[in-house]
């Protein structure tokens, strides 16, 4: 009896399917949605890297210009009738919407300390927009391998529940389940490495970018 369970697991180590198609299309349901959850989360992740990447590109390159540009400029106020209404990056916005204030403003006192307050609520608006999604990068990170973990805890069970019902300690028996419990490892590492590289590389950059803009406002606000 022992014999004949041996030939059929040598003979299941020759024929199984290792590609990663099929270990996800063996494993159970708790596995798959873990595989799901890593998928999605991944995909999700790698669009707001790309997404991030080409906005920091964006407002850089947009921000040296302005800044040469109004550097340049005779007066603020003509600069600001000047500036298009397209131009859209965030040192622009926190310009115009401080220029309209000031243009709409009859009385100058206490003026500077207004536009301290207005300058520094305009600049955290910005910031917070560049860091939007943000916090989902720092969740995926943190938390995918620990998902991948669940699943391959989960996979490693089934592999010993496996073992119990053939009472065969073969490989062939529980290779299946432990290769399904390893892939949902992999995916959770391979979510979690880039979400992490990525949040610590744009965090530097909003930081940086928020310095610039501060020390930007401290200029503006020695011409007013």
């Amino acid at each position: 009896m022992e014999a004949d369970i041996s030939s059929q697991a040598v003979g299941l180590g020759s024929s199984v399917d290792f590609s990663l198609i099929s270990l996800f299309l063996r494993a159970d349901f708790v596995v798959k949605s873990v595989i799901i959850i890593l998928i999605a989360a991944s995909i999700y992740s790698w669009a707001i890297i790309i997404d991030k990447f080409k906005l920091f590109k964006k407002i850089n390159e947009s921000t040296l210009e302005f800044e040469e540009k109004f550097w340049k400029s005779k007066s603020a106020e003509s600069f600001y009738n000047n500036l298009s209404a397209s131009k859209e990056d965030p040192m622009s916005n926190v310009f115009r919407k401080t220029m309209q204030i000031v243009l709409k403003s009859r009385s100058r006192n206490n003026l500077n300390e207004k536009l301290s307050g207005l300058l520094e609520s305009n600049i955290e608006t910005e910031v917070n927009s560049l860091e939007k999604n943000f916090s989902f990068l720092a969740t995926v990170g943190s938390t995918a391998p620990f998902i991948g973990l669940f699943g391959t805890v989960w996979g490693i069970m089934n592999s010993f529940q496996s073992i119990a019902v053939s009472r065969n300690t073969s490989l062939a028996i529980v290779a299946p389940g432990i290769a399904e419990a390893l892939f949902a490892t992999a995916l959770g590492l391979l979510a979690a490495i880039p979400a992490v590289i990525a949040y610590n590389r744009f965090n530097s950059d909003s930081k940086k970018y928020s310095q610039r803009l501060e020390n930007f406002a401290k200029r503006f606000l020695s011409i007013i």
